[in-house]
């Protein structure tokens, strides 16, 4: 259920083939029976169950299409025992039969040459993306970069989306969001027209909503129609598939005769430097102890030239992933963004390691969540899957201990872990590799190590336990309110009564 879930939320497309009782017994609380089809129809796009052998060859083909076209999510099919045992003739659909499901793959083209032609006459414009641009394609990344080079605007991502655009690139501000950067948060709220593709407003995105980017015209554009006006009102709404219109846009730019003053567009990115030069990412290194942004930094470093994939688990470690790993090219980022499934990454860089066996995958990981799942760990080894499990050992679930530390005055509870395992100890147990590092100085010679390793390897980077992550936008307030590194000891002023239950 919780993978179905993350599928869902995330829009990965996935086919989940579930086992049932035989078809006479089911409704008859039969040894192991459960209602799987009732269960999972609140965290699926679609599930059946099986009860003809004659059905299974067209449900199957439509379970595929169903999870990998529009906007893809999780199929679940339940098939009894006996049709399991059942003996029928294959045959291929000559065509789909569901009339009601038509995902609409192009868009208005009225509507795209609206958007045009706001963008055309924007004074602050900001890109804002998503997955849905990774879901839709290499191509619909390549357009984009094509489009926002073109156009000169700059450029914004949710967690999701990191990759679509490369974060070397001086239009790229960092992600957006709860923990985004300065300048990316200031720019979404200052914009005067904004153009979403393929991204949902979600909570963590907008904070408040009725403070969300107040002075723009908005453009959204999303192959799921119900993601239209759902969160935020749009002015100008393209119902679509992201490559197909951003192919549109960027062919009526190249013809366009109207394009932003560039008086007007060069004074937006000054501006958008002086948010820059805040250096919102900047934070306190140590010779002492490592900090975990430190970490990240020095893995991207040593890994940034190889044919790298990066999955993590859910908290701290994942945002500070997310903000000092860079991503230059789409579907090299693999996170649990819309549920937050602590667990995720470990059973996740397996599936990565098995699509890409020569390729270096490495699970950025925090010492709480990685337990969750750590008996993949004997998958990865019996497979023999090179994986890297690179932990950020603080001895907390560090986002709980955040929260506990800014919302409730330090009163901590169940957030700290005195009882860790030793994980080099524990990797032996697995017959795979364990490395432990606690200095600065010798980070880069272990990262070496953990690499050139041929075999499943748990690195322990133990880290400072009280480092918080920021920047960050408090529960309830508007992204020009978010608070920086520096001011930490002011945060307790800075989030709301109201905002506290919205964590």
């Amino acid at each position: 259920m919780t993978g179905l879930t993350d599928a869902l939320c995330d829009s990965i497309p996935i086919v989940c083939i579930t086992g049932q009782v035989p078809t006479h017994l089911i409704g008859n609380d039969a040894f192991q029976e459960c209602d799987t089809v009732g269960i999972t129809r609140p965290c699926t796009k679609y599930n059946y169950l099986v009860k003809r052998i004659e059905d299974l060859p067209r449900v199957l083909h439509e379970a595929f299409h169903i999870a990998s076209s529009g906007r893809p999510g999780p199929v679940v099919v339940d098939i009894p025992k006996d049709i399991q045992f059942a003996r029928g003739v294959y045959s291929k659909p000559k065509d789909f039969a569901h009339t009601g499901y038509k995902p609409k793959l192009k868009g208005d083209m009225e509507k795209i040459k609206q958007a045009v032609e706001l963008m055309a006459h924007a004074k602050r414009p900001l890109f804002y993306t998503g997955g849905g641009v990774i879901n839709s394609g290499k191509a619909a990344s390549d357009l984009l970069r094509e489009l926002v080079k073109l156009s000169g605007f700059p450029i914004t991502s949710t967690l999701m989306g990191l990759g679509a655009f490369p974060s070397a690139d001086p239009q790229w501000m960092g992600m957006l969001g709860m923990h985004g950067t300065l300048e990316a948060n200031m720019a979404m709220h200052d914009c005067d027209v904004m153009i979403c593709i393929g991204a949902r407003f979600d909570d963590r995105i907008t904070g408040r909503i009725d403070a969300f980017s107040p002075g723009s015209k908005k453009i959204h554009v999303d192959i799921d129609p119900s993601s239209i006006n759902k969160n935020v009102h749009v002015d100008i709404a393209v119902v679509g598939d992201c490559a197909q219109v951003l192919e549109d846009m960027v062919r009526l730019w190249r013809t366009s005769a109207i394009h932003p003053e560039k008086k007007t567009l060069s004074d937006w990115w000054k501006q958008i430097d002086k948010w820059r030069a805040r250096k919102s990412l900047a934070y306190r290194n140590s010779n002492e102890v490592i900090k975990p942004q430190y970490a990240i930094q020095r893995l991207y470093e040593l890994t940034k030239d190889r044919d790298c994939y990066i999955t993590t688990e859910v908290g701290q470690h994942q945002m500070w992933a997310a903000q000092f790993y860079g991503f230059q090219e789409p579907n090299r980022w693999m996170t649990s963004g819309g549920l937050g499934t602590m667990g995720y990454g470990l059973p996740s860089s397996v599936g990565v390691q098995l699509a890409h066996p020569k390729s270096l995958v490495i699970d950025i990981a925090g010492e709480a969540s990685v337990l969750m799942t750590m008996q993949e760990l004997s998958t990865a080894v019996q497979y023999r899957l090179p994986i890297k499990i690179f932990i950020l050992n603080n001895r907390y679930m560090g986002m709980v201990r955040q929260w506990q530390e800014l919302l409730h005055g330090g009163r901590y509870s169940e957030s700290y872990s005195e009882a860790l395992p030793d994980f080099v100890k524990l990797a032996e147990a697995y017959h795979a590799v364990g490395i432990r590092c606690e200095k600065p100085g010798d980070l880069d010679h272990a990262i070496k190590e953990m690499i050139d390793v041929d075999k499943p390897v748990l690195f322990d980077c133990v880290v400072d336990p009280k480092e918080n992550c920021f920047p960050m936008i408090p529960s309830g307030r508007a992204h020009n309110e978010m608070i920086l590194g520096d001011a930490a000891e002011k945060l307790e002023d800075a989030i709301t009564e109201q905002g506290k239950v919205m964590v």
